[in-house]
């Protein structure tokens, strides 16, 4: 299976170019100000594109979607996770979203320690801490969580899919475990030069 991973694209989604692949994974931040007409903007898109998959979480920009543990109306290839996964062609995805009102209430944490044992593919928005999460400015500034790190650790997922950290675009291998930063935005929220990230799985 051929995974396509894009995050951070805050309204600008439909800029890059994007190759083929069998699912198409944004890991949040679609909207910029987190209005409802940009979600439904960027769902309108993505139900368009030609994958004959497509999951996403949301980010914290996107604080239109706090409390909507799932959205009517998707088509049956569209797959919004929200402490919840999605099993296709055997292949088992989890997604964790980050929004202030969780971690205003102190769920977020929970929801990571939820994470199930067996996931192939985690979907989060924040990195674990630690890795693709650096500063560009402070090299001892970190902006992954500990937690998941530590949950990422036990469950081992063949691929940890994030982003929300516009410093560090990239991949690595650790752990039995390839983690993937795909934020396509500078920290000024322009489109970086970069290629969208394919993974295969």
């Amino acid at each position: 299976m051929r995974i396509l991973h894009i995050s951070d694209t805050h309204g600008l989604h439909r800029k890059p170019i994007l190759p083929e692949a069998d699912v198409l994974v944004h890991s949040g931040d679609f909207t910029f100000a987190g209005a409802e007409s940009e979600a439904y903007e960027f769902m309108e898109w993505l139900i368009g594109l030609p994958y004959n998959n497509k999951v996403f979480i949301a980010g914290n920009h996107d604080d239109c979607m706090f409390g909507a543990d799932s959205i009517s109306g998707l088509p049956a290839n569209v797959h919004y996770l929200c402490n919840s996964g999605v099993t296709l062609c055997g292949i088992s995805f989890y997604g964790v979203p980050l929004l202030m009102g969780d971690i205003l209430s102190g769920d977020y944490d929970a929801m990571i320690g939820k994470i199930p044992d067996k996931t192939d593919i985690l979907i989060t928005h924040q990195p674990p801490f630690g890795i693709l999460d650096g500063s560009d400015r402070d090299k001892s500034a970190h902006y992954g969580d500990r937690l998941l790190l530590e949950r990422v650790g036990t469950v081992r997922p063949k691929l940890h899919l994030f982003g929300h950290n516009h410093n560090s675009y990239g991949t690595v291998s650790a752990g039995g475990t390839i983690f993937s930063n795909a934020a396509m935005l500078d920290n000024g929220y322009n489109m970086k030069p970069v290629r969208p990230t394919l993974l295969d799985v």
